[in-house]
């Protein structure tokens, strides 16, 4: 089996903000798009413009429906799902040709396409579903952090982070070193209580997710009341127009016209 490295001082994650996320799939589709030429195999589908776009995906979204306590009402909270990047993976101790390791020189835990064998031996070990399997090349594949885009020295330097996020249009997922306690991600973390996935299962995912924010009280209708009048003229323009058009409505209601005998035949 597969042995890890030291703790590496540098830990470089994800952190994504449940709050913010809308479910847009903008993540899923750009890492597709990236990693179908990317690092590590690039990610194979049949009949990529058909109906059917099986095959591997680094990242899924899901979508639940929670209760927030003390609320009748619910909501929907979108929850983004990808390798954790765990600082003690099973994935990796479980692989007995060593094609899943993780880098002692920045955390990320990868696969060699050329040394695994597709036992799948990883996917079972592995309790957030981040493992892939490829049927079409018999490899087991998952999140690289797009290793070949945050160390690109000739990538500008604001696309040099994992394509996911940047393409989340919200702002939700935040990239960095979570080994650094004073970096901009892990000061989030704090700053909004953020948590691991599964802390029980005792793998220290490096990822992290941050909680929604309570929602505020909304107007007992649920509407937000008009605005009060300012007596402008376009105001009483469209106040005039709105009358006019009313009252031709309720005319033509009130005083409804056969006209069936206009009709030529």
């Amino acid at each position: 089996m597969t042995s890890l490295p030291a703790t590496p001082h540098k830990q470089l994650g994800l952190v994504i903000d449940l709050d913010t996320c809308v479910g847009c799939q903008a993540c899923a589709t750009s890492c597709k798009e990236w990693n179908a030429q990317g690092d590590s195999g690039p990610l194979t589908d049949t009949d990529p413009q058909g109906p059917d776009i099986s095959g591997p995906w680094f990242n899924r979204i899901h979508g639940y429906e929670v209760k927030e306590q003390g609320r009748d009402d619910s909501r929907v909270v979108n929850f983004p799902r990808s390798c954790l990047h765990c600082a003690e993976p099973a994935c990796v101790t479980v692989c007995p040709t060593g094609a899943s390791y993780k880098r002692a020189e920045d955390g990320i835990v990868l696969v060699n396409p050329d040394t695994c064998i597709g036992c799948k031996l990883c996917s079972w070990a592995c309790p957030y579903g981040a493992r892939e399997y490829d049927y079409t090349q018999g490899v087991m594949k998952k999140c690289t952090l797009c290793i070949d885009r945050i160390y690109n020295t000739h990538l500008e330097p604001e696309d040099q982070v994992p394509a996911c996020v940047k393409a989340c249009p919200t702002g939700a997922r935040h990239f960095g070193d979570l080994g650094d306690s004073t970096s901009a991600v892990s000061l989030l973390v704090k700053e909004r209580g953020g948590f691991d996935l599964l802390p029980e299962m005792g793998y220290k995912p490096t990822n992290k997710y941050l909680p929604p924010r309570a929602r505020k009280e909304s107007y007992a209708a649920g509407i937000e009341p008009l605005p009060k009048s300012d007596g402008s003229v376009m105001e009483k323009l469209f106040s005039w127009a709105d009358q006019l058009l009313s009252h031709s409505k309720a005319s033509a209601t009130a005083n409804p016209q056969d006209q069936s005998g206009k009709l030529e035949g």
